[in-house]
């Protein structure tokens, strides 16, 4: 059995890392953060499949111009052996939201990665 404080700490390292290639404006960033056939539902925008789409979705948001995304009421739930599933609520520049369920997977080398993305804007700022 995984040690569940390791994949706990490997989940908040990484969902640190898509803040900050978010705030950085990285689109590039924020996709490498997600496994490669992850699925990101971006409520009401749709839904993005694998590393590619996600990317350019990201791309399109800093494009608009968000930025300075922040998380809070931050809960972790453990997922089977090997994993963690977030919810939150998130605000931005220019939006706000929820976080439904991230699930961060542990990967073979320790760290965590985006398996499966489910937010939503729920209005503007």
């Amino acid at each position: 059995m995984t040690n569940h404080n390791a994949t706990l700490d490997a989940a908040k390292a990484a969902i640190a890392r898509w803040q900050q290639a978010f705030n950085s404006q990285d689109a590039a960033g924020c996709a490498a953060q997600y496994e490669e056939g992850a699925v990101m539902q971006a409520r009401p925008f749709g839904t993005f499949t694998g590393r590619g789409e996600i990317q350019a979705f990201w791309q399109k948001i800093i494009d608009d111009g968000f930025h300075s995304v922040d998380y809070q009421d931050v809960e972790w739930t453990p997922e089977g052996d090997d994993g963690y599933i977030l919810t939150s609520k998130w605000t931005m520049n220019k939006a706000f939201g929820v976080v439904h369920h991230e699930h961060w997977a542990l990967q073979a080398d320790g760290s965590a990665l985006l398996r499966a993305d489910d937010f939503e804007v729920q209005g503007e700022r």
